[in-house]
């Protein structure tokens, strides 16, 4: 069982069950190519925070149950159970054959345990789950307060990366459709066939993914404080994703061999408006929203519970042993891509709320039109 929490949501935003379902599908079908996590079932329930459709201003609250659930209710008990029923069960064997790249050491050597079940069980991105069915709540804020949308697509699948392309929001369903989320038609028919032949092979896959963000106002985030900068708070929500091992915002990396004077924006009047020829920030300069399509990336490295198993050792013979080997995807790099949208949505909505307030949507739409008034009188809208 899964729940969350988001608050700060204005009364008026709609909202309902099936908003959540589809956001949730979207994250099974981009497990795609190689997957194998799709017995687990979402059974989603709105249990606070919406009536009619519609929430209230308070916090909406969210539950989500897995069908898996009742094949381990027993092992993973919060109340004791006898030691000989437990030991009937296989489920129940203690996994002290830690898994490399897992939480699985570091977890029990924090919290002192000696096997790994009680860390991998809430280590998992199944957990994910519940941040895809919270981003939905903000997406449908920053839709229908501030005009804001958002997608994800891959950009990379082991060494094959797809073509220089920008997709938009119109393009969102044919990513969607396509089974690993890739908007290169080519490319993405080269990653389904290196998907099988890894599969194949018993290992797994990394990739790249691109999350874009349009519509977002300049002025989101602060220069004036480090935990208000709007790019330290998309890196900090991209990045804890698992097994995320790098965030890029804008050209990112590209950058560092550049030249100043070739690595940024240049500004323009252009019909009494102030205009960037480029995006080479990433739509985020000094910490705040600029007005230009927000660009971010992420690179997930390949999943490491390796369907050959990794070299370990045994907590409980001190001696050589395989990792355990637990169900895994063999790439999970599209599907993450949909978790992604959703952490960014959660960090745009709070930046949002932070400067537009309002206890209804009529009064965050009444504020966002403010400001767009008083900087189209001071010609300073740029491209939002």
């Amino acid at each position: 069982m899964l729940t969350g929490i988001i608050e700060g949501i204005p009364a008026h935003v709609r909202l309902s069950t099936d908003d959540l379902r589809q956001a949730l599908a979207r994250r099974r079908l981009g497990a795609g190519r190689g997957a194998r996590m799709g017995f687990e079932q979402d059974q989603v329930r709105i249990t606070g925070g919406v009536v009619q459709g519609e929430t209230i201003g308070s916090p909406v609250s969210i539950e989500i149950a897995n069908t898996e659930w009742p094949k381990w209710s027993t092992v993973m008990s919060a109340d004791p159970i006898d030691p000989e029923v437990l030991a009937g069960q296989a489920r129940g064997e203690a996994l002290t054959r830690p898994r490399p790249g897992h939480a699985d050491l570091a977890g029990m050597q924090k919290y002192d345990f000696g096997e790994a079940r009680p860390i991998l069980e809430r280590a998992s991105a199944r957990e994910t789950a519940i941040r895809v069915a919270l981003g939905e709540v903000a997406r449908q804020y920053l839709r229908q307060g501030l005009g804001i949308s958002l997608l994800s697509h891959v950009v990379a699948i082991g060494g094959i990366e797809a073509a220089p392309t920008s997709p938009s929001f119109e393009n969102l369903a044919a990513i969607d459709a396509d089974p690993v989320r890739c908007f290169d038609p080519q490319a993405s028919a080269r990653m389904q066939e290196l998907i099988t032949t890894t599969t194949d092979g018993g290992d797994t896959l990394g990739g790249v993914v691109e999350v874009l963000i349009w519509g977002v106002p300049p002025g989101l985030g602060s220069h004036i404080a480090a935990a208000r900068r709007l790019d330290a708070r998309l890196a900090a929500g991209l990045i804890s994703i698992p097994a995320i091992k790098g965030v890029e915002i804008g050209d990112g990396f590209e950058l560092a061999p550049s030249l100043g004077s070739a690595a940024h924006d240049p500004m323009v009047f252009d019909g009494g408006r102030i205009r960037r020829t480029t995006n080479r920030a990433g739509g985020i300069e000094g910490g705040m929203s600029n007005g230009e399509v927000i660009r971010l990336r992420i690179a997930m490295k390949p999943i490491p519970t390796v369907p050959q198993a990794l070299a370990s050792v045994d907590i409980s013979t001190g001696g050589p042993a395989p990792a355990h080997h637990q169900r895994s995807d063999i790439c999970a790099v599209p599907a993450a891509g949909v978790v992604a949208e959703a952490m960014a949505a959660l960090v745009i909505a709070e930046a949002a709320i932070e400067k537009f307030g309002g206890d209804t949507l009529g009064d965050v739409r009444a504020a966002v039109q403010g400001y767009r008034v008083r900087l189209d009188a001071a010609g300073m809208a740029g491209s939002w």
